[in-house]
């Protein structure tokens, strides 16, 4: 569940920098703050989807130890 949150949580600050940063209205010291607080948000949503990823794969694990890999109907 904290996964989710923290995914969460990064996404909607990752998308209020984009839109800060597609807005035009900021200085350039501004604008490279806000960028690079998206690049530590987008850093820390892709950290919480490999942990998804890798708790999918272990769900996914055969008794052999192989993975089976299933399509995802998402």
């Amino acid at each position: 569940m904290a996964t989710k949150i923290n995914f969460e949580v990064s996404l909607q600050k990752l998308e209020e920098a984009v839109e800060q940063l597609e807005s035009g209205d900021l200085t350039l010291d501004q604008a490279l703050k806000v960028f690079s607080a998206g690049v530590k948000q987008a850093d820390s949503c892709r950290q919480s989807l490999r942990k998804v990823e890798l708790q999918v794969e272990q769900l996914l694990q055969q008794d052999d130890g192989m993975l089976q890999r299933e399509p995802f109907d998402g």
